[in-house]
């Protein structure tokens, strides 16, 4: 953990900061994000939570979920695009009343179900080689009936898919006439009916985007008219940025010690943390020896103290269960799940394990990591602890997007992931433990770094009946069954929520309590003060 905190040290700043008085009353909300530019605002190709910012507020899809908090039951799903919906007794057959009215940014007319038919057509089009496109596999059919009226068909029930595919970003529904035109340059020339419209992408990459209420927005209109989104990889520079009140809001560190760092240099911030944002696992490659023995892997598992690892990353880091967070209906909590599968920090039990295994001593490995906070400060923790059981993982540090271009194609021994999932309990098993969703060679397989039911028997046949099952309790139960399988198992181990966090300047209030939800939120009730 030494290495983490000099890494966190290289962010040090100076004395206490004031926000200008000029600051202070700007019109203008600006938030900073660690990235170096803009990549798109189409939501069906973004895969840089940066970007996503932009599109939340440009967009809007046909549902929406309460502001600060992921719905805790069906109930709390709300109108928005869509004014309501009924769902079939078997969970497959959704349709969806239109709302009427509802205008394109810039004068590109009325959203219609054609415009829907259009979003979901590019979402389901392989060639199209939409990023999120797994998330809507299970659509069979789309179709209109009128110009305000859709029915999607599924291949299997999903009672959840109002807060799975539907709640995802990347359903943002586009228009037709304005795609078709623009093309490619729809990227960067996007249009909505979401509540900002895009006024500019700026020619410097580091000042992103410039957005401003939408006029004819249908619903309540931003309490701040304008909003600018910019780039800012460099910690320090962002921070001070903050500080200095060039900006209001800017993307924290998930890192050990950064949060305390922060609060002793400057008082009354505010630090909004969306839990889960991202899922950490940690992945053993049952093809390597010795994680090819069960014994090895729960030997590490009773080793990797998790209490301490949340404790070290708070307030982002949360103690997970399962591979489905606390704050994800069904997920494991510590009361809910079975004492075997608890895995509690235990080094006796790891160096039995060990020992039954016939390494008494320990043994050596190496493993990648990324450079990026949140990435490398958990494994130097977990490289710390695995210690204390005679085992000495050796780590080579990688550049970020290296690092994930090579664990892509199976080059890992302890793989690791931080993946942002809609509530929806299967998904994240399917996407990284399911055989379909092996790690290939060559880059063309899925995120199952371990192989597990490729290498050893797995949990598909559990999860083909989970999502078989259209009622919502059974099928969490099912989840759990599967939950409880692959931990006695253990080709993955779940570590913690990596919790995504903005720092707001004192005198920016939010408008609401933020609880749970992704890697972003609307601040169309955020205003200066």
């Amino acid at each position: 953990m030494g290495r983490s905190a000099a890494i966190i040290a290289g962010a040090g700043l100076a004395a206490n900061f004031a926000i200008p008085a000029a600051a202070q009353n700007s019109p203008e909300l600006r938030l900073a994000f660690a990235a170096r530019g803009l990549r798109t605002i189409d939501p069906a190709f973004s895969i840089q939570g940066a970007d996503e910012w932009a599109i939340i507020h440009i967009f809007d899809q046909l549902i929406d979920v309460p502001l600060g908090h992921f719905p805790n039951s069906m109930d709390e799903v709300q109108p928005n695009l869509a004014e309501s919906w009924t769902m079939s007794p078997d969970a497959k057959t959704w349709t969806f009343k239109l709302r009427q009215g509802v205008k394109w940014h810039k004068g590109y007319g009325e959203m219609t179900s054609d415009d829907v038919l259009f979003t979901f057509q590019r979402l389901r089009d392989p060639k199209q080689l939409a990023a999120n496109h797994v998330l809507f596999n299970n659509i069979a059919d789309v179709k209109a009936d009128g110009p305000y009226q859709v029915t999607f068909t599924l291949n299997q029930p999903d009672p959840l898919f109002l807060v799975g595919p539907l709640g995802h970003f990347s359903s943002s529904i586009v228009p037709r006439k304005a795609v078709t035109e623009k093309g490619k340059n729809f990227e960067k020339d996007p249009i909505g009916t979401g509540p900002y419209q895009l006024v500019s992408v700026e020619s410097d990459p580091s000042q992103g985007v410039k957005l401003t209420a939408n006029p004819d927005y249908f619903g309540p209109a931003p309490l701040t008219k304008d909003m600018h989104i910019l780039y800012i990889a460099d910690t320090t520079a962002r921070t001070l940025a903050l500080f200095s009140g060039d900006v209001h809001m800017i993307e924290g560190v998930r890192a050990p010690g950064w949060v305390a760092s922060i609060q002793q240099r400057g008082a009354g911030y505010h630090y909004d943390v969306a839990s889960p944002g991202s899922i950490f696992t940690v992945s053993f490659n049952l093809k390597v020896k010795p994680f090819d023995d069960p014994r090895v892997r729960q030997a590490m598992a009773y080793l990797i103290n998790r209490d301490e690892i949340a404790a070290a990353l708070a307030p982002v880091g949360l103690r997970t269960y399962g591979i489905n967070p606390p704050s994800y209906l069904g997920g494991f909590t510590a009361d809910t799940i079975p004492a075997e599968v608890r895995y509690d920090y235990s080094p006796d039990k790891a160096k039995k394990l060990l020992a039954d295994a016939g390494l008494p001593n320990g043994f050596h490995f190496k493993a990648d990591t990324s450079q990026r906070e949140d990435y490398q400060s958990i494994m130097l923790i977990i490289q710390q602890q695995l210690r204390v059981g005679g085992i000495e993982m050796e780590l080579n540090i990688k550049d970020h997007t290296a690092f994930h271009a090579d664990q892509g194609k199976d080059t890992n021994t302890l793989y690791q992931r931080s993946a942002a999932y809609p509530p929806v309990p299967t998904l994240a098993i399917i996407e990284q433990l399911s055989k379909d969703a092996e790690v290939k060679a060559d880059g063309s397989g899925g995120p199952n770094f371990s192989h597990y039911g490729v290498v050893t028997p797995g949990i598909d046949d559990m999860l083909a009946k989970a999502q078989d099952e259209p009622d919502i309790n059974k099928r969490i139960e099912l989840v759990h069954e599967i939950e409880t399988k692959f931990l006695k198992d253990m080709p993955l181990l779940p570590i913690c929520d990596n919790g995504y966090m903005l720092v707001r300047a004192p005198n920016v209030d939010l408008g609401y309590e933020l609880k749970s939800g992704y890697a972003h939120w609307r601040l169309t009730r955020t205003k200066i003060t």
